[in-house]
């Protein structure tokens, strides 16, 4: 069984134990969630898909951790002008664990 849920603008295909990094939220490190946001549920051959969200499912997750990744390096150059720019961003994230999806496929959605 999976499922593909909304987190913070981004569309995530789960599955019951899965680890996923999301864009970082406020919820603390341990805290439980419920993720309502289901687009779509697939139970082997029978695939139930939310216009836009499906009702009666949703996704119970809990917060493992904060943290950051690999930097990405900009790097601005004009030539011939000695004019050189570098800088860097490393984008945050929130760690999820995906712990039970809760719901069933229903025939006609």
């Amino acid at each position: 069984m999976y499922a593909v849920i909304r987190i913070g603008g981004e569309q995530h295909l789960v599955r019951n134990e899965d680890v996923i990094q999301a864009r970082k939220m406020t919820f603390a490190e341990g805290e439980k969630i419920k993720i309502d946001d289901v687009l779509l549920l697939c139970d082997g051959d029978e695939v139930s898909v939310g216009r836009p969200n499906l009702q009666g499912v949703s996704v119970d997750a809990e917060v493992r951790g904060h943290g950051k990744e690999k930097k990405i390096v900009v790097f601005k150059k004009k030539r011939r002008k000695g004019y050189s720019r570098k800088t860097g961003h490393r984008q945050q994230f929130t760690e999820i664990k995906i712990l039970k999806i809760k719901g069933e496929v229903k025939d006609g959605s």
